[in-house]
């Protein structure tokens, strides 16, 4: 199993979007152990959201999808439609 994930770091504005074989071991290495820039500069991330696929093509063309300019400005609108928390 594949997942396609974006993380979203509320302090900075900012999405970043993926796909893995382990989502928690990601999560993980995202905000604790990433060692390249952008991951790190972007602390703290947040799992926002997240699709399963069977084969890493799949996950991959996906993945490809939402980072055209459609892709982001679907879950951009995503981000702003969510619900608050008070």
């Amino acid at each position: 199993m594949f997942t396609v994930y974006v993380l979203y770091s509320t302090v900075y504005k900012k999405i970043y979007i993926n796909h893995t074989a382990d989502l928690e071991n990601r999560l993980r290495s995202h905000n604790a152990l990433a060692t390249k820039e952008n991951p790190i500069r972007y602390r703290t991330w947040e799992l926002f959201y997240f699709e399963e696929y069977e084969t890493k093509e799949e996950a991959i063309a996906r993945e490809q999808e939402l980072k055209t300019d459609q892709g982001r400005e679907y879950l951009w609108n995503m981000i702003r439609n969510r619900p608050r928390i008070i």
